[in-house]
């Protein structure tokens, strides 16, 4: 059964269902090599317009999933935030994780951190989730320094991501944790 599709805003922020004019933004986000600096490559615009039908199909189904974000006053498209249940295997499953990819241009601005508090509060007071989690590459100190604002305890190990290639610099990942516990009692 579908469920309605949930927005989120924040002061400047919204998260929403992704639109076809998205796609071609998300197409160059993911064509930069800085963006993508921290996965095994970059995407092509079959590729990312694959993930992007991807994400809107979950969300089109769940009600959640990595939502389109957009700034309120333009209405300009920066990139994805949201949930997502992994679909390959890690050691710490199952798990319900916290991402987020941003268009370069929209780095140092908050931006990841403001739309990663809604969709935490998203994640326990609606989904009453017990835990989310986030994981990147210990070689990803930007991604890390959100999830440490954002309250997330980082784990001591670590874990090799089996979808990067054996050899890559940044197979080795760090997790984060964060319990609804520690979220409500903040």
């Amino acid at each position: 059964m579908k469920q309605p599709v949930a927005e989120l805003n924040t002061e400047r922020l919204r998260l929403r269902q992704w639109r076809p004019a998205d796609r071609a933004p998300f197409a160059a986000m993911n064509a930069d090599p800085e963006v993508m600096q921290f996965f095994p490559e970059t995407m092509n615009e079959a590729q990312s317009q694959a993930m992007a039908d991807h994400c809107e199909a979950l969300i089109a189904e769940r009600g959640w999933g990595f939502w389109a974000l957009e700034q309120q006053q333009q209405k300009r498209f920066l990139g994805f935030v949201g949930l997502n249940i992994p679909n390959v295997m890690l050691p710490f499953q199952p798990c319900v994780e916290i991402g987020w990819r941003l268009r370069r241009d929209a780095w140092g601005n908050g931006y990841a951190t403001e739309a990663a508090r809604a969709v935490l509060e998203f994640g326990f007071d609606n989904l009453e989730l017990e835990e989310i989690v986030a994981f990147t590459s210990v070689l990803n100190y930007r991604s890390q320094a959100v999830m440490e604002r954002l309250g997330m305890e980082r784990q001591e190990e670590t874990f090799d991501h089996p979808s990067v290639p054996e050899g890559m610099p940044i197979r080795e990942h760090c997790l984060y944790r964060l319990s609804a516990g520690q979220w409500h009692g903040r």
